[in-house]
């Protein structure tokens, strides 16, 4: 089947489907018109390339899990190397929440501490000279 087949067939743009070649994760022959020709297991190819990117793995990492996927979902197996990778990849996001919590937690808090002070317009004037006066 063509590009345009598979992308019709999976939900996912052409545009994707080239980088998901050019990255290594996915296969295509060329016909003699030069354009590429998949064959009907790709479909499930792609469809494991949208979980795992989904789930938060890089196409780096899904490079290497990928030989080992096992139905749609898809399955991967226990082995060590494939543990070890999506374990750093998990602790990744988990340091990503954690930065963005503390961000959100201090954009909270300045939401929070402007609030409070209230004023009606911004910058804050004195009055008499009509010079921004720091809060």
């Amino acid at each position: 089947m063509r590009i345009g087949e598979l992308g019709r067939r999976t939900g996912v743009n052409t545009h994707q489907l080239r980088y998901y070649e050019a990255q290594g994760l996915l296969e295509a022959d060329r016909g003699a018109n030069g354009y590429r020709e998949f064959d009907e297991s790709a479909v499930l190819r792609v469809r494991q390339i949208r979980h795992l990117l989904s789930a938060g793995l890089s196409s780096e990492d899904i490079a290497y899990v990928l030989p080992c996927a096992v139905g749609e979902a898809p399955q991967l197996p226990g082995c060590p190397e494939l543990l070890a990778a999506m374990q750093s990849r998990l602790q990744r996001l988990d340091d990503q929440m954690d930065s963005l919590a503390q961000s959100r937690d201090a954009l909270a808090n300045y939401i929070d501490a402007a609030e409070r002070t209230g004023s009606k317009s911004y910058p804050p004037f004195d009055h008499a000279d009509q010079e921004p006066v720091p809060a």
